[in-house]
């Protein structure tokens, strides 16, 4: 088996580089046993549980090439970050505007309603005013045709539960090496042999740091870090990796990893400090462990509150001193709907450059936020709409034009194209107005003619297909690369693989 090159567009190189049978075969076994080695893995099923430990791993989805990328918007993604930093934080800080929001979506959306109602129940009593965000923001490769430059579009902003921060910094090492041990993937080309080409990506260590930062700020050295889990995670080395660095980097820090339905038992807030504590049993001079970061890997979906009393749990958690990653408030901010109404007319200039805005930071030494900035972020934007009945007719008659998204994270929820106008006739017997409940989104394009070798975990052989690029930049970045007859792109959900970019001007 050899590669073929696909014929990209002009801004970009073919790809992935032709070689032999023979060097595929290397570049394989030099990409799994790097991968095993280094923890770029994934849980075989069954998830693990108490008394059944892992016996049994792969390596993630991964690509055997690093994926051109044009370095201007590489560039520019990593500057866009702490402008969308500032306005994220900003929403979630604005009650009024929340609520202006969620009165609507409520009534349509039962786990955003409850999210909402329940944070409006306890928000005049909350006790610790830090919160920790740790974002991340997707975009796609957008090409405008007429041998104009590719542009870089938003396809959404996560505020919990952002995955995969430690397996991307693998994917970019996994590259790196294999341009090294194959002297530039055998001379593909002499690009290839430029390390420059490779950014060096320490996402791992910086979203780690910003964990053991907000750890700091709560000032008791004994207090723990809290992960709360899903109980059937597979995807447990890119949070084991997080656990790691933070207790290699600070010296008696613990992490401790539960589920919602465990906290229900375990969780324990003191009355007079609202301090939150759990169980200890392994350490001799304490009974309980004060915790002082609660980090949410779950609690983003309606399947993470299945009994109900789960959201007692969530409400318990967020009166305590913790300090949350996110508040529910940072969640409410990361809503699709936030998304839409950001891109109505002013509301960036409202948020990022009215006067009486509160002061969430912007970086040492990147000055004041201006107008500048403001066009900046709203270059990286899609045509975003309400689903009212001008929503609905662009819908209905340019489906091919759209995809249509719900409030929900996690992948596997959008309805794309040509299945937009069936699933709105489903809903056309729901008793609610739904409208609230969904955002119309411009389709983005991506460049056609570049592929990629993607190797998916458990198997052997490596598909060439015609690929897609997404770009999430916090702290480092994640790019993960699907094949272009997908519209969704999630690795968890078996779509798609963990990949680097490779840059070229």
């Amino acid at each position: 088996m050899s590669t073929s090159t696909l014929s990209a567009p002009a801004h970009l190189p073919s790809w992935p580089p032709e070689v032999s049978p023979e060097q595929l075969d290397h570049l394989l076994l030099l990409a799994t046993t790097h991968a095993l080695t280094n923890g770029f893995i994934l849980l075989a099923p069954p998830a693990p549980t108490p008394g059944n430990p892992p016996t049994q791993t792969f390596a993630a989805p991964m690509s055997i090439f690093p994926t051109p990328f044009p370095r201007r918007l590489f560039d520019r993604v990593r500057l866009l970050q702490p402008i969308y930093n500032v306005l994220y934080a900003r929403v979630a800080l604005d009650w009024e505007f929340i609520d202006g929001v969620f009165q609507g979506v409520s009534r349509v959306d039962d786990f955003q309603g409850a999210l909402w109602r329940g944070w409006k129940s306890i928000r005049e009593d909350l006790v610790q005013d830090l919160q920790l965000g740790i974002f991340r923001s997707d975009y796609l490769l957008h090409d405008t045709g007429d041998e104009k430059p590719l542009a870089i579009k938003q396809v959404e902003f996560n505020t919990i539960a952002s995955s995969f921060g430690a397996l991307s910094q693998r994917a970019g090492e996994l590259h790196r090496y294999l341009a090294r041990a194959t002297n530039g993937y055998y001379n593909a080309s002499p690009e290839m042999n430029r390390m420059s080409n490779y950014p060096e990506n320490h996402s791992l260590e910086l979203t780690a740091e910003g964990l053991s930062d907000a750890w700091k700020m709560y000032g008791r050295t004994r207090a723990a870090i809290l992960f709360v889990v899903q109980p059937t995670e597979r995807n447990i080395f890119d949070q084991r990796w997080l656990e790691y660095e933070l207790m290699a980097k600070n010296d008696g820090l613990r992490v401790l990893r539960h589920t919602m339905r465990e906290l229900e038992d375990l969780a324990q807030v003191e009355q007079l400090t609202q301090r939150l504590y759990l169980p200890c049993p392994e350490d001799p001079y304490s009974s309980a462990t004060e915790i002082a970061v609660v980090y949410y890997r779950a609690g983003y979906g309606p399947n993470d509150y299945s009994t109900g009393s789960e959201w007692d749990t969530r409400l318990l958690l967020e009166r305590s001193r913790a300090i949350k990653c996110p508040s529910m408030a940072l969640q409410l901010a990361g809503a699709k709907k936030i998304q839409q109404v950001l891109a109505e007319p002013g509301k960036l200039e409202e948020f990022l450059l009215g006067e009486n805005q509160p002061d969430v930071g912007f970086g040492a030494g990147a000055g004041k936020l201006n107008q500048n900035h403001v066009d900046m972020l709203r270059e990286t934007w899609i045509g975003l709409y309400p689903m009212n009945s001008i929503g609905l007719e662009m819908a209905l008659n340019h489906p091919e034009l759209y995809v249509l998204k719900p409030q929900r994270e996690g992948g596997g929820n959008n309805i794309y194209r040509e299945d937009i106008p069936e699933y709105l006739a489903s809903l056309e017997g729901n008793k609610k107005d739904t409208s609230a409940a969904y955002i119309l989104m411009e389709m983005i394009e991506p460049p056609p003619g570049v592929g990629n070798l993607l190797l998916k975990g458990g198997e052997k052989r490596p598909k060439l297909t015609e690929v897609v690029r997404i770009v999430n930049r916090e702290a480092g970045t994640l790019l993960r690369t699907k094949g272009r007859d997908s519209d969704e792109g999630g690795v968890a959900i078996g779509i798609s693989s963990i990949d680097s970019p490779f840059l070229v001007e």
